[in-house]
């Protein structure tokens, strides 16, 4: 167990958090979300003890051992096996077969095991550090943006291991849905302030915007009480038949708190702008080939049709071939065999990570925005500037000295800037965080025309693929459909008890024989019969809470102008010096602000009991229906 108490941390002028306190405790798996320079990295420094804490103090037990992915790149051994296993424990410094087991399942190769480390590119080099430090097993595992290395089906392979993690994990990432299948707990820096909550996003977004919701509500309530008050001793503080009841209500006022009205948070706000297109047709590709050696071509022969509206996904696994397509695709690269047919009217897009080089280091942000279109007008500049998080003054800020992350927001701008109808995008979720991907989702959900994606993110998959081109066991594939549709009539092929296939019966084999068989799975009708049930069971249970829910708030909304028109009565007596009818009104406001309380308090209930409830019913489905 690690214990978070009272902990700061600020740089310069910018306060990421302040008195601090949460615990992470045995076998919690904790999902750290907030938005991007909120401080997430920076906690997970601090933890690993390579930031300093300002203020307060971080308590890890002694012999714990944490576990954390470093960047860096440094290796020391002659071989992938070799290196991997320098991550092994003293005891199990000869039990390679732990090493394959994760080698393999995120993607390496058996002809890669002998290869020198330094023969792969940067993202299987940092996946060769995460191999290390999971062999390691450490009590206490820091996993910041896993899967931004990592394939879809590497993807897969490391949620259901950590899903199975036996000790602490502590994750951030950016794909939501990677997240809710692995965590059992939230731990969110919003306002900075560090909130831990049992159960998924879904549960600690909901949970943040009540009680937001809550706060506004209340601070509107005391502002109005406020002012009556003020307004009351203003009036009548020369009456001295009233004195008692004015230096009453200065007492009263001496005791509220004065609640500051919530500041509105900054996140990325996407909406490309469409150009009209009245055709059908947006682009042919006819026979497309290229290879970047003569031996074996990376794709051979597809021929894929792109309608006027089309989203379009492309998946498989990394040094398949995809941002290559997509490159061909978007006019970035010429094919060496086939045509590629653009309809006369067609405007393209194209997001791509290493086009970041094509910035310009001297210009400012506001003037690569500028530059994107002929009609961008300064304000329009700004604008797409601040929906990127460049508000103000961070709008002049040379491209020098922007971060990786920064200048893809950039690019990401200057998309947004163009008018077009077709858009090419490979994976541009990798730096954004949480928010933002949801705010991407909706844009290209809402745009008019068609979307080509590149992309890992099994939500976006579920969201918006309507077509999508596989790239699977050596072979390209246009599949016609949803991306549910391709996992129940193809699937990738991991889902079998087997998950790393061969090299896992190796692991079994050694195993002290305390593994149990995995039980044959469901077939597709029993699922659904199941999930049915479960989904039918859940309604069932939830409809009393949400049915009060809505009576709860109901009364509060009656109460409320209940109280209102009691506040007026309270003035006119005040105004006829009605000293009866001022004591009546006053036990009048006493018990309806009294109910009011109430109600609240039990709408917070409600709200509790439903996301309990609804959590549980979610993980029944995940464990029954899998």
């Amino acid at each position: 167990m690690i214990s978070i108490e009272n902990i700061s941390k600020s740089y310069g002028h910018q306060e990421l958090f302040a008195d601090a306190s949460f615990k992470i405790n045995p076998k919690e798996r904790v999902g750290i979300v907030g938005r991007n320079g909120h401080g997430k990295t920076t906690l997970f420094r601090m933890i690993a003890g390579t930031e300093t804490v300002e203020f307060g103090k971080i308590i890890i037990p002694k012999r714990y051992r944490i576990g954390y992915v470093r960047q860096h790149i440094s290796f020391s051994k002659e071989t992938v096996l070799k290196e991997a296993m320098t991550g092994l424990v003293d005891e199990e410094k000869d039990q390679a077969w732990k090493v394959e087991r994760i080698l393999f399942g995120l993607g390496f190769s058996d002809a890669d095991m002998n290869r020198h480390p330094s023969e792969f590119s940067g993202g299987y080099q940092v996946r060769l550090n995460l191999v290390k430090v999971l062999a390691s097993e450490p009590d206490l595992l820091l996993l910041d943006e896993p899967t931004n290395y990592l394939d879809i089906t590497s993807i897969r392979w490391i949620e259901r291991f950590l899903a199975n993690w036996p000790r602490e994990l502590a994750l951030i990432t950016h794909d939501r849905n990677f997240m809710d299948r692995i965590v059992t707990h939230v731990v969110g820096i919003h306002r900075k302030k560090i909130r831990k909550i049992e159960g998924d996003t879904g549960k600690y977004y909901t949970q943040i915007a009540l009680d937001e919701e809550i706060y506004e509500k209340t601070r509107m309530n005391d502002e109005k009480k406020r002012k009556e008050i003020e307004l009351f001793v203003s009036r009548f503080r020369a009456k001295a038949r009233l004195a008692n009841m004015v230096q009453s209500r200065i007492k009263t006022l001496s005791k509220m708190e004065k609640r500051d009205k919530l500041e509105n948070v900054s996140t990325l706000e996407f909406a490309f702008r469409s150009l009209p297109y009245k055709g059908k047709h947006l682009l042919h590709a006819e026979s497309l080939s290229f290879s970047y050696s003569q031996d074996t071509p990376l794709i051979d022969k597809v021929s894929i049709h792109i309608g006027a509206s089309d989203r379009i996904c492309v998946i498989g696994k990394n040094g398949k071939g995809k941002t290559t397509l997509l490159k061909m695709l978007a006019g970035d690269l010429t094919p060496e065999h086939g045509k590629i047919t653009l309809t006369p009217g067609v405007k393209a897009g194209f997001y791509e990570q290493t086009n970041v080089k094509s910035l310009v280091d001297y210009r400012t942000v506001e003037e690569e925005i500028t530059l994107a279109h002929e009609d961008v007008d300064r304000q329009l500049a700004r604008n797409i500037c601040g929906a990127m998080m460049f508000q103000g003054d961070l709008a002049l800020k040379k491209i020098k000295v922007l971060s990786g992350g920064e200048k893809s927001r950039v690019m990401l701008g200057k998309l947004l800037a163009t008018p077009l109808n077709l858009i090419f995008l490979d994976e541009p979720t990798n730096h954004l965080d949480m928010e933002s991907c949801d705010s991407l989702l909706g844009a290209i959900d809402n745009f008019d025309g068609a979307v080509v994606m590149v992309t890992h993110n099994e939500m976006f998959l579920h969201a918006l693929a309507e077509k999508l081109i596989v790239f699977k066991n050596d072979a390209i594939e246009v599949f016609d459909g949803s991306y549910q549709d391709f996992l129940e009539k193809i699937g990738w092929d991991d889902d079998a008890s087997d998950e790393i296939k061969t090299k896992d019966v190796q692991v079994k084999n050694q195993d002290d024989g305390d593994g149990a068989d995995i039980s044959a799975k469901l077939n597709k009708k029993e699922i659904r019969k199941r999930r049915s049930e479960i989904i039918n069971e859940r309604s069932k249970t939830l409809k009393p809470y949400e049915k009060e829910m809505t009576s709860v708030e109901k009364k509060i909304e009656k109460t409320e102008a209940e109280l209102e028109g009691l506040n007026q009565g309270m003035l006119d007596a005040s105004q006829r010096g009605d000293g009866k009818r001022i004591g009546e009104i006053s036990r009048n406001i006493h018990e309806c602000q009294t109910r009011i309380e109430t109600l609240y308090n039990r709408l917070e209930e409600l709200s509790e009991i439903i996301d309990e409830k609804s959590a549980w019913f979610d993980k029944k489905l995940q464990a029954e229906c899998e």
